[in-house]
């Protein structure tokens, strides 16, 4: 059994680029035309989400609570339910004025939350949409999810095209999707970009190396994008957004964080979980498949942290 250790020590907020984003135009509201825009967009993108059960009462922004927000990245195609790739919990605390982060391996073996069955957990959101990831999460963590941002990685596409293209560094050559990727600093338009960030089995590093592009298109995005003097084309940035994100956050409660959490995202930092590859026989599949298993003593110790963090 290889033993993989996530050191992943590069600034974590552009693995969260896109959300960012959004904060930031939310936070953004002059202009007439802008604000109806940006209201339009997040009006599209919210989705009614009951509270978590294990919270007695909801979360309050106002009085600066600390509280949690998955972050699913879901590749979705045409005639594809899809499967949640990347898998973030954030928790935000802004007494502590930091971020505590953790990404857990798609592969990672665990019981799908009211289902009965034990699988990949990025198959959560397969058999039943964000709610069943979502349960699956916090029974894994045993902590309180209180807000969801899902994000479809084919709003890369988009994004990029509006934004005239993006510049990103890559560290191997390889050819994908028809397109030839040259070693070192590279633009990229919204196609070039999404083969770029789906690659997997050509390389080495297989999913890891996956999730280290789809980060340095989230960067560029972000870099691109957060300069407004930049953004004459906000209005189909937005349109994008709207159609490829989901979440429970609503506009308000979106001004609330940038505007009384904005000091803990200063410090984001990630807690690294350990696991072990093996290949187990999975009966759903009918064959083995390779998992990465936590081990109790691994998790505990991530779930007390979060639990710290969260004030629980």
């Amino acid at each position: 059994m290889k033993k993989r250790r996530r050191k992943r020590k590069k600034n974590w907020k552009r693995i969260i680029g896109v959300l960012m984003l959004l904060m930031i135009m939310a936070g953004c509201t002059y202009g007439v035309s802008f604000y109806q825009s940006i209201t339009g967009a997040v009006d599209t993108m919210y989705e009614e989400k009951e509270q978590t059960d294990m919270r007695e009462e909801e979360i309050s922004l106002e009085e600066l609570e600390p509280f949690s927000v998955l972050l699913l990245g879901v590749d979705e195609r045409q005639g594809d339910t899809g499967r949640s790739d990347s898998i973030m919990v954030l928790a935000v605390n802004p007494e502590k004025e930091s971020v505590e982060m953790v990404s857990i391996p798609r592969d990672t073996r665990t019981e799908i939350a009211g289902k009965g069955i034990t699988s990949k957990i990025n198959h959560a959101y397969a058999y039943g949409g964000v709610e069943t990831a979502t349960d699956t999460v916090e029974q894994f963590l045993d902590i309180p999810i209180d807000y969801f941002v899902q994000i479809n990685m084919e709003s890369f596409k988009g994004i990029v095209d509006a934004l005239g293209g993006v510049t990103v560094m890559n560290y191997e050559e390889f050819t994908h999707g028809g397109t030839h990727f040259a070693e070192g600093e590279i633009k990229l338009n919204g196609k070039e970009a999404l083969a770029f960030s789906r690659m997997r089995y050509e390389d080495a590093r297989g999913d890891f190396g996956r999730q280290t592009r789809q980060r340095e298109v989230l960067e560029a995005i972000i870099d691109k994008g957060a300069s407004f003097s930049t953004l004459t084309k906000y209005r189909d940035i937005l349109e994008t957004l709207g159609d490829n994100i989901r979440t429970n956050l609503t506009f308000n409660q979106m001004l609330d964080i940038q505007k009384n959490y904005r000091s803990a995202a200063q410090a984001i930092e990630q807690i690294e979980m350990e696991s072990t590859s093996e290949k187990i026989y999975d009966e759903q599949y009918g064959k083995e498949l390779y998992f990465e298993i936590i081990s109790d003593e691994e998790k505990l110790k991530v779930q007390e942290k979060l639990k710290e963090q969260l004030e629980l």
